[in-house]
């Protein structure tokens, strides 16, 4: 594990890099270690914790946690969190990057994770911690033959259902609000590619464009018409690659006035027609 130092405000706050091996995804075992951690990041990639046993603290920013096992922690990449545990902690740490999964053909898992990491916490009970299909997840991991990244997927989509289901089981007593970039992501899941414009998702969510723009750039790095233009290409590649429906069909399915404007909005974003980028994955 690679470390960084970055100098923040004054304040010396470590950068680690578990995955510096160039690898883009791992599952181990919790550190079963009392010990308080110093703030600290992980740079470009999710780490997924599930824990089943310990007490203590976890910061993630400025909020603070009580752990009460069993429960899931998400962190994006750059979070700062650190913990303080007053007695052994034990569950398993998921740590993977964007590039592990083919946003094409494997695009349900990363909108999947895409929900459950709205909550930076999800409590769970005894009953819906996965803890089988963990354990399988890390012996397959250890183990990794020719198709273990095969089943390694389709353990995680299975894991992704569950916490969803979980998840919308599991009401939020409290009613608290999201904030807005990850509600903004949660409705480009659902309506695009009904809808193209950075205005009509402000709308839905009752801020200006201007600042939907300004906080997708704050906490996700990219603006929200950044991120309206990635998800239409998305679903752009996956029916041109994947259906044999028309141009002009995909372009009505992608809601375009036409063809003639899908041909010129995906050439400017791609740098080549549909058909090109369809025939150059069929040649």
């Amino acid at each position: 594990m690679t470390k960084n130092v970055l100098h923040n405000e004054g304040n010396l706050i470590e950068s680690k890099n578990k995955l510096n091996d160039g690898s883009s995804f791992k599952i181990s075992r919790f550190k079963e270690v009392i010990k308080k951690t110093l703030p600290h990041k992980h740079d470009e990639y999710f780490e997924i914790i599930f824990l089943h046993e310990g007490e203590g603290f976890h910061w993630i920013e400025s909020e603070k946690h009580m752990v009460t096992v069993p429960e899931i922690y998400i962190l994006r990449p750059g979070q700062l969190h650190f913990w303080q545990f007053t007695s052994i902690p034990k569950g398993f740490v998921i740590l993977f990057k964007e590039k592990e999964f083919n946003q094409i053909r494997e695009g349900d898992l990363m909108d999947a994770f895409t929900v459950l990491a709205q909550d930076s916490r999800i409590g769970l009970n005894n009953e819906s911690y996965p803890i089988s299909i963990l354990s399988e997840l890390l012996a397959e991991h250890q183990e990794m033959q020719r198709h273990s990244s095969l089943i390694l997927h389709g353990l995680l989509r299975v894991l992704f259902g569950k916490l969803l289901n979980h998840r919308e089981e599991d009401a939020n007593p409290g009613g608290g609000s999201y904030p807005a970039s990850d509600r903004f992501q949660a409705l480009l899941i659902k309506e695009c590619p009904r809808l193209h414009k950075v205005t009509d998702y402000a709308n839905l969510l009752n801020v200006t464009p201007q600042n939907l723009n300004a906080v997708c750039r704050r906490q996700i790095g990219s603006s929200a018409g950044e991120l309206i233009h990635k998800r239409l290409l998305l679903e752009a590649k996956r029916y041109l690659l994947y259906t044999d429906n028309t141009v002009a069909e995909i372009a009505e399915i992608l809601n375009f006035s036409d063809a003639s404007n899908f041909n010129k909005y995906f050439r400017k974003q791609v740098g080549m027609t549909p058909l090109q980028f369809r025939g150059s994955h069929f040649q």
